[in-house]
């Protein structure tokens, strides 16, 4: 675990040495992609301005919203569908599979005309696409559980509610945290999109604006931020899965599965 991590520390400074060293050498011109430390002295001033930590906010609170949603949603279906009704997600899969696919950008003028250009539009946008990835993992975590530790937990006399807290839910919890980090991603990636449909504010309208006005520095700024908050958003998530095993591997619980005989 440790050597891991310090590998992809590795590869990450080594990263950020090259895209340092790339324009001061030359071997790009610095016009098209400025020095690392240029971007982190422009991300700095923007923050004392006070003007970056305003669209952060409202950025963060789009991507969340349209995220929360999406779990709202995908969570529950995903459960529902792989657990209680296999044959209705058999018989629906083909239809979840093509919305999976459906971009909501080019989708944009339909939802535009159906929700305006006000937040509901970019909320929706960012849980169209985020919503799939939860339900398809939480539906293929629940499959996953063991059958025959299903069958030793029914056999002695585990209710439905006990069956699910102590047995199917550990067993897809992997499965629905790997979907839940692909659905963050999926946020911030979506975030530039979503502030393009009439918004006057957030880290994705600054880059777009940046972007128009050819302010480089700037440019790299927003993006910079922006792939930062996903990061920090999946490292958050592998946090709580983490601890979310924990709880399921605590002690007591261990030992009152291994006197119900079932581990």
């Amino acid at each position: 675990m440790e050597n891991g991590a310090l590998r992809k520390a590795g590869v990450i400074l080594l990263f950020l040495a090259l895209w340092e060293l790339a324009p001061l050498t030359g071997l790009v011109d610095p016009l098209f992609i400025p020095r690392f430390s240029g971007v982190l002295i422009t991300i700095r001033d923007l923050y004392q301005t006070g003007e970056f930590l305003q669209h952060t906010r409202i950025s963060l609170l789009r991507a969340f919203s349209g995220l929360a949603v999406a779990v709202v949603i995908g969570l529950p279906l995903g459960l529902i569908l792989g657990g209680w009704f296999p044959r209705i997600q058999q018989a629906t899969e083909p239809l979840m599979e093509l919305c999976a696919v459906a971009n909501p950008v080019i989708l944009a003028h339909i939802i535009i005309f159906f929700l305006g250009i006000g937040e509901t539009a970019k909320t929706f946008i960012i849980a169209w696409l985020c919503v799939w990835p939860i339900t398809f993992s939480t539906i293929t975590g629940i499959r996953s559980a063991d059958d025959s530790l299903l069958k030793a937990a029914r056999s002695l006399g585990l209710g439905r509610w006990q069956l699910f807290r102590l047995v199917v839910l550990p067993s897809a919890a992997p499965s629905i945290f790997t979907g839940l980090r692909l659905s963050a991603g999926y946020a911030f990636i979506m975030l530039i999109a979503a502030e393009m449909m009439g918004a006057g504010s957030g880290l994705g309208w600054f880059i777009v604006q940046s972007q128009e006005s050819y302010h480089v520095l700037r440019l790299f700024a927003g993006a910079t931020v922006i792939t930062f908050l996903g990061l920090l958003t999946d490292v958050s998530i592998r946090l709580l899965q983490n601890r979310f095993a924990f709880w399921n591997s605590e002690p007591g619980e261990s030992f009152h599965l291994q006197g119900r005989g079932i581990v």
